[in-house]
């Protein structure tokens, strides 16, 4: 890390090396337009486009020692740039067997696709004449992380893919009603397989056109921070896409230019090539790419997507981690991907003090989340990816009556010291085909036939959105010191996501989110939804995601009952599917009176009404369950419920 920080240093810091999108690309001045490209491989390069009709020979660009290619275009003699926005480019280059290879310029920012013609994109020259007004400030970095992680294209309920002006008006509102305060989006960064759910990345400095433009999705930014929520993007510099005509791959001939070559440039279950995180413009190429999305669109920070592919030479692939340092500190580990990860923290907290990361590590990596001057790699969060496959393989494989409390918490609770984590019940992920939602693990059919207020509350419809609220609570309030949800997980979503492609006759029907559901005042959706919001509320005005980690003060198998506090509020489950308890003995934290601040049983929240919101809860000063006093609690089965101590 202090090799690569030096040698940085030689070319003017973090500030410098990390603006190659202002060498590199299209530059463009009051007088000409200037193209410079690196392709070392190449004997010749020449831009062509609709500019110059195609001629694939008429403008030759200069190459220097570094096999940097350049060439200025002057203004047209009526001032006019000499190429037109919105027009069609290319590189074309000569390899050192003399033959010709054409391709998208790999600094470029706006690429489209005509399927009606070919799926390869076109790259664009973008100069729109008019550049974005930003109207707000980012708001500030928040304490408590609640994350809405997002999908503009499926953010519709029509068969189609949804549109960044679409995402802005007509969902943003909702994740501000939600009480979330950052968003993370994904598939941003362009892709030329819209089923890849934007992993296969092909232009990684263009944000992709199937949503809009790039001044659209400044709009969705900038309007997000106007109502107080950061934006996150879901980064993917773990792989690229193989594409060569419209990719990164074989740019100027080569296997190795900005990848590895042989076995250990491709990842064998992704089918994607693999960085050369020790090659220096491979380095200036991604630090670059982030500064980019930090100055141009303003995002806030990253979620870094296939950390655990990065960090370890065996990719995570067939490997399991039991926790055995040996698996971190040793010869699996790729040291140069790991360096890449620290430079990259290292240069964003440092340009962009409030900027955030969070790694997507399956394998618990130590010190991922503590800063780099510590020896850390400098994510300020890991998501904790074991508590969603809990929450599945329990569901899937488990009677309630043998749900087994402490292996729960232990599963919520199990994270490494001092590193924050992200807790989640499900993302995206789980949501993929071939699995389903929580909802609809929790009740599959019914909820096409029953979920209307008009019929009868059945009791899988019941016991479904009961432990839909009680899973998410929990989760929220002792897995982490953040949140995430995935969109429209928040209200049950039925079924599961399923992109357009070959195998489904590219439906769209499984790539949308029907918010139609959760609108109709006539369905039980929009129980679940503001059971969402009041937990956000809730943790908003106890802070509990800030707060050191929960003490659980009880776990008992029989009654299947969960108590713990944090930050100062109680919060207490009973799991059991049938039994309610009367006056059972919780221990508290202080002495005083507690009242209630969330109820999981509220009918506004799709239950029953069975404890009062009034309810008062006096403290006896006698010892219970480690703890100094006790109050005596009637818990419903099924319920959560959250005291906090009268002021």
């Amino acid at each position: 890390f202090k090799s690569w920080k030096h040698k940085i240093a030689l070319e003017g810091g973090y500030e410098k090396f990390s603006r190659g999108y202002e060498k590199f690309g299209f530059q463009i001045s009051k007088t000409s337009i200037t193209y410079r490209e690196w392709a070392p491989n190449a004997i010749g390069a020449y831009l062509f486009g609709d500019f110059n009709n195609w001629n694939p020979s008429s403008h030759p660009m200069k190459r220097d020692q570094y096999g940097v290619y350049e060439i200025e275009l002057p203004n047209n003699a009526d001032g006019t740039p000499a190429i037109q926005h919105n027009s069609k480019v290319k590189i074309t280059m000569i390899k050192p067997d003399g033959t010709r290879i054409d391709r998208l310029p790999a600094w470029i920012q706006r690429v489209t696709q005509d399927l009606s013609v070919s799926p390869t994109y076109d790259a664009i020259f973008w100069n729109p004449p008019t550049k974005y007004q930003w109207k707000n400030k980012a708001p500030p970095k928040p304490s408590s992380l609640k994350v809405y992680e997002a999908h503009v294209g499926i953010a519709t309920t029509e068969g189609r893919v949804g549109l960044f002006t679409e995402f802005t008006a007509n969902v943003l509102p909702r994740i501000k009603k939600l009480g979330y305060n950052t968003i993370q989006l994904m598939a941003i960064m362009e892709h030329a397989y819209y089923a890849s759910f934007g992993y296969q990345v092909t232009n990684f400095f263009a944000a992709s056109s199937r949503y809009g433009t790039p001044e659209e999705l400044k709009e969705l930014i900038d309007t997000a921070h106007g109502l107080g929520i950061i934006v996150l993007l879901d980064v993917v510099h773990s792989h690229a896409c193989k594409n060569v005509l419209d990719g990164l791959n074989n740019f100027d001939g080569s296997e190795h230019q900005y990848f590895h070559e042989g076995p250990k440039g491709r990842h064998e279950l992704w089918d994607s090539r693999l960085f050369n995180y020790s090659s220096y413009e491979t380095m200036r190429f991604l630090l670059s790419n982030l500064r980019f999305y930090m100055e141009e669109y303003r995002f806030d920070g990253f979620r870094f997507d296939g950390v655990t592919s990065m960090m370890y030479l065996h990719h995570g692939i067939g490997y399991g981690f039991s926790g055995n340092y040996n698996e971190y500190f040793g010869d699996t580990v790729d040291i140069e991907a790991v360096v890449y990860l620290m430079l990259a923290n290292d240069m964003l907290h440092t340009l962009y003090p409030d900027s955030i990361t969070i790694a997507e590590d399956v394998s618990g990596m130590p010190t991922l989340c503590r800063p780099v001057p510590e020896g850390g790699v400098g994510f300020d969060y890991r998501l904790s990816m074991a508590v969603p496959d809990m929450w599945i393989k329990l569901l899937k494989e488990k009677s309630d009556d043998d749900w087994d409390i402490g292996n729960i918490v232990f599963t919520l609770t199990n994270r490494r010291y001092k590193e924050p984590s992200i807790a989640y019940c499900e993302s995206h992920d789980q949501a993929l085909v071939g699995d389903k939602t929580i909802a609809f693990w929790l009740m599959d059919k019914e909820m096409y036939t029953h979920m209307s207020t008009l019929t009868d509350l059945t009791p899988i419809i019941d016991r479904g959105m009961a432990l839909h609220k009680l899973i998410r609570l929990v989760t929220h309030a002792l897995g982490g010191e953040g949140y995430l949800t995935f969109i429209g997980n928040e209200f049950g979503h039925p079924e599961w996501l399923d992109f357009p492609r070959a195998g489904n006759n590219s439906s769209f029907h499984y790539a949308r989110r029907q918010w139609n559901v959760v609108d109709d005042h006539l369905l039980r959706y929009k129980y679940l939804n503001e059971f969402d919001a009041a937990m956000n509320r809730a943790e908003e005005q106890i802070g509990w995601l800030s707060a050191p980690q929960a003490y659980v003060s009880l776990k008992h198998e029989g009654d299947k009952v969960l108590v713990f506090d944090r930050a100062g509020a109680v919060f207490i489950f009973n799991l059991h599917p049938t039994q309610s308890f009367a006056d059972y003995r919780i221990g508290v934290p202080e002495a005083g009176e507690y009242r209630i601040a969330l109820n999981s049983d509220e009918s506004q929240y799709g239950g029953h009404d069975r404890v009062s919101n009034s309810s008062q809860f006096f403290t006896t000063p006698q010892p219970w369950a480690n703890r100094d006093h006790f109050i005596q609690v009637y818990i419903p089965c099924r319920t959560a419920l959250v005291l906090v101590k009268k002021a």
